[in-house]
């Protein structure tokens, strides 16, 4: 079972056609942290993989709204952004572990700012310039996540 996985992507397209082959290879409810500076191409990955479970339509950084909902044929995928949270107490009032279901795909952006609410990841995916293009690193933290990236 792989516990690692890194990839270079070379332009936004990449990132975005890897974005949908990780949410094809996510057969079951997965939590994934995305760590990486501002522009790294969080939002670009989390588009493609909304995309690749069969979104059709804007997909936009939950930055104001701290989660952005998709409610889509088989699944429920929740983008958050917590990058202006202000304190993590907040995500207890907004009900947050209700976003984590048997239904849901849950990827978080800037999740440090949540410690000690959120759910631990099944995957933390990081993002990160090198040159002109990104590297994408998974880390898998649970049985769950070794099985996505064995499927990568």
């Amino acid at each position: 079972m792989l516990n690692f996985f890194k990839e270079e992507l070379l332009n936004a397209e990449q990132t975005v056609a890897f974005g949908g082959r990780l949410s094809a290879a996510c057969k079951q409810p997965v939590c994934i942290y995305l760590h990486g500076d501002l522009g790294a191409g969080k939002t670009t990955l989390t588009r493609g993989f909304i995309q690749g479970l069969g979104h059709i339509g804007h997909v936009k950084s939950p930055t104001y709204t701290l989660v952005e909902p998709y409610e889509l044929a088989d699944w429920q995928v929740y983008h958050f952004d917590l990058y202006r949270l202000g304190d993590p107490e907040e995500l207890e009032f907004m009900g947050i572990r209700d976003y984590f279901t048997a239904t849901s795909h849950c990827l978080v952006e800037w999740p440090e700012r949540g410690e000690g609410i959120l759910p631990s990841p099944d995957i933390d995916l990081t993002l990160r310039y090198v040159d002109q293009q990104r590297i994408v690193e998974l880390q898998a933290n649970t049985e769950v996540g070794q099985q996505v990236l064995n499927k990568l």
